[in-house]
């Protein structure tokens, strides 16, 4: 009896000891993906666990890791990641900025364990596009790191791109979007709804609403998830970075939106669990090269100021490539415009006086010192009306495009979204737009924001600055005086430029069609154009003779 009891007591004193000091995992096996990759790629170094026994891996395990140059001193600190739910597989991404040899080591770690590998692998010049990054000569756009490109940028709106069960559909949703000239898409990592809007878009077997980065015990209810915080759901993440690489490989840039303010269930502000899903979203996305992070869409109505900039600070330190980040609120006086962390804005106002809107939030971010791009990426979507939004047409895809040349004639870019009047399980079932990405070719909104974009990459558009002074008739104007001139008439007509002295060719581009008509030479100081062929909108280029 005596020695049951003194058994007993050993077992309960052994299950009263923290789990990780119990954790001796055998046979942790280290292997490289690749022994070399393009430049902007990552080679990805795996750890298999032949019998783990974390109780929970997320929380009680780690792998780190640096890597750099051959026989250079600076080293990149970089998180690895768990991705198995018992703990048998973590995974560690590097991605080289340039052609070379690299050295790195990675250490796992749980509890008094510990197991470190070094490796080494080439990178070669691929041409690949790197990440996104402010022209430091020309702060108010946007450059591709690598290859030094100018990126115009032209968004869309998909928040539950990766709600479609059928992955095909997703790829030929951002297909279809790469080939409209669309080059940015904002899109949930976490969100839920139970409203549509008024949208004619239903869950159903092969589309959800509920994004769930976490493991639920009930991922499909809105009211009662049971969300764990504590574990992740790894093939959701999986599929996320499975679209992440097929937008890459098309160059299109995917605004990583952590969260959004239509549901309740948000790991608590500033917690373990919060800092949690952060850490390990940097640690997953963050070497795939063609990501921006967005705090939160609608942010302010779930988080304070003082949340945002601690947060973006601190995926600023968690980053070991420099994403440029953002945050989204309703209010655009919520912008952390100043902050070291914040890449550019991303403010959100339905005004339909896009022009003087975008002058002025230049005008503010002059204020501050520091010169970042602008953008609005919420100043509507097509078809959508509900009674707070702007009565029709004010969504319609016309007044949705001319907004878009008003925002870049003030030298500033934009997000729209697409109509989803054509059905997400609701006939003809061919749509879901700003929701979820998808569309059929009755929608043609954004064929007129392709010719916006072939007009602004005709010329060096970050060259010029907007000089609406230069013009009457209410005409908007972006120009770098004596070289170039670009003119925006809304309604058509005909408009006076204030010239510097010289010889100018100049040419009509047709705003709904693409269609360029050449004019005779432009003549300073001053010069008429004729009339516009029509009167809907149209834009003028003048650019200095040789």
């Amino acid at each position: 009896m005596l020695r049951r009891r003194a058994v007993e007591r050993v077992g309960l004193l052994v299950l009263a000891l923290p789990a990780v000091l119990l954790g001796t995992p055998k046979q942790v096996r280290f292997s490289q993906s690749a022994p070399s990759v393009e430049a902007y790629d990552f080679v990805e170094v795996k750890v298999d666990l032949a019998a783990p026994d974390a109780v929970n891996p997320f929380t009680e395990a780690t792998l780190r890791g640096t890597f750099g140059k051959t026989g250079a001193a600076e080293r990149k600190a970089v998180e690895g990641f768990c991705d198995a739910a018992d703990g048998s597989v973590f995974r560690i991404r590097f991605m080289p900025s340039s052609p070379g040899d690299y050295t790195y080591s990675v250490t796992y770690r749980q509890g008094d364990f510990e197991k470190t590998q070094t490796g080494t692998f080439r990178a070669t010049d691929g041409q690949r596009r790197g990440p996104l990054r402010v022209d430091p000569k020309y702060p108010w756009h946007f450059i591709w790191e690598g290859t030094g490109e100018h990126y115009f940028f032209n968004g869309t709106t998909a928040y539950w791109l990766v709600g479609w069960r059928d992955e095909r559909i997703t790829q030929s949703s951002l297909e279809r979007l790469h080939r409209l000239k669309v080059n940015r898409l904002r899109v949930l990592l976490s969100g839920a709804a139970n409203m549509f809007w008024g949208e004619a878009v239903m869950t159903g077997e092969n589309f959800t609403m509920f994004l769930r980065p976490w493991g639920a015990q009930a991922p499909e209810s809105f009211d009662h998830p049971g969300v764990d915080y504590t574990r992740f759901n790894i093939p959701y993440w999986q599929k996320w970075e499975r679209m992440l690489r097929f937008a890459r490989e098309r160059d299109t840039i995917i605004s990583v939106v952590l969260d959004i303010s239509t549901h309740s269930d948000h790991p608590a502000a500033g917690s373990e669990d919060e800092r949690r899903y952060i850490r390990y979203a940097v640690a997953r996305l963050s070497a795939f090269s063609n990501i921006t992070y967005d705090l939160g869409d609608d942010l302010d109505s779930f988080r304070d100021e003082k949340w945002a900039h601690e947060t973006g600070t601190f995926i600023e330190g968690l980053d070991p490539y420099q994403h440029l980040a953002t945050s989204h609120p309703v209010h655009p006086e919520h912008q952390d415009r100043a902050a070291a962390w914040f890449g550019f804005t991303s403010v959100q106002v339905w005004s339909r006086e896009q022009h003087a809107l975008m002058l002025a939030q230049r005008l503010l971010q002059i204020k501050t010192g520091r010169i970042i791009p602008q953008t609005n990426e919420e100043y509507g979507y097509e078809d959508h009306y509900p009674l707070w939004a702007p009565q029709p047409p004010g969504d319609s895809a016309e007044t949705l495009r001319s907004m878009a040349w008003q925002i870049a004639m003030a030298g500033a870019y934009g997000t729209t979204g697409e109509t989803c009047r054509r059905g997400t399980n609701v006939w003809p079932d061919t749509g879901g737009g700003w929701i979820n990405g998808r569309g059929d070719d009755t929608m043609v909104m954004l064929n007129g924001y392709a010719h916006m974009v072939d007009f602004f990459t005709s010329f060096e558009w970050w060259k010029t600055e907007p000089h609406d002074e230069l013009l009457n008739h209410g005409a908007y104007c972006l120009a770098l005086p004596g070289v170039i001139y670009a003119a925006y008439l809304p309604q058509g007509g005909d408009v006076t430029i204030h010239l510097e002295p010289g010889s100018y060719e100049a040419k009509w581009f047709d705003a709904f069609t693409g269609e360029t008509i050449p004019l005779p030479p432009a003549e300073g100081p001053a010069w008429t154009s004729p009339k516009a062929p029509s009167s809907h909108d149209w834009a003028l280029l003048l650019r200095k003779r040789p």
